[in-house]
């Protein structure tokens, strides 16, 4: 059993998750996956598309979870859980974030405790000068100098009508690049 663990920000490019999750349920084998959404990223998609097979894990779910000593830390158990973390898509706001150490939000807690001996994998997605600006290339540097994976971003007309790099992977390419990992980290 492969257990993903799925985070997706508040770029426009969330409005995929839906076809990440099946696209990962269809091709890998013997996968669980458990999905970390940001508040901003539920606006792009309806959270209760999700299939019901993942369970999907919102901020309020780490307060709720612990009352007292003992109790689980639900950041921390998700990393126990995963055996591959992927965040498709990274938004701008995210990757600075990640890049900084910042853990303000379950994912950002969850990828700041994350087990830096298994695979985590970025699939950056933000506005053509959003990602031309020079700290992107600095904080992607950061995460991939710590051995984080990156699916590279493609360039094409964005939803807001600019043409340029700063697209995420299309789905098959993230999937494949998944599998790869996923072949790759069990030999």
């Amino acid at each position: 059993m492969v257990k993903i663990l799925l985070g997706c920000t508040g770029s426009v490019a969330t409005i995929k998750v839906l076809n990440i999750i099946e696209n990962l349920l269809n091709s890998v084998n013997d996968v669980e996956i458990k999905l970390i959404v940001t508040q901003n990223s539920m606006h792009f998609f309806n959270v209760h598309e999700v299939p019901k097979e993942v369970k999907v894990f919102k901020d309020e779910d780490e307060w709720s979870a612990w009352k007292q000593r003992g109790d689980p830390v639900v950041h921390i158990e998700l990393g126990k859980w995963a055996d591959l973390f992927l965040i498709a898509p990274l938004d701008a706001n995210t990757l600075a974030k990640m890049a900084n150490g910042l853990c303000d939000n379950l994912l950002t807690s969850t990828i700041r405790a994350w087990e830096m001996s298994k695979p985590l994998i970025f699939c950056p997605a933000m506005n053509t000068k959003m990602y031309n600006h020079p700290l992107t290339e600095s904080q992607i540097n950061i995460l991939t100098n710590w051995g984080y994976y990156m699916v590279p971003v493609i360039e094409k007309t964005l939803i807001c009508g600019d043409t340029g790099l700063g697209a995420m992977a299309e789905v098959a390419t993230i999937v494949e690049y998944v599998k790869d990992i996923i072949h790759k980290s069990t030999k």
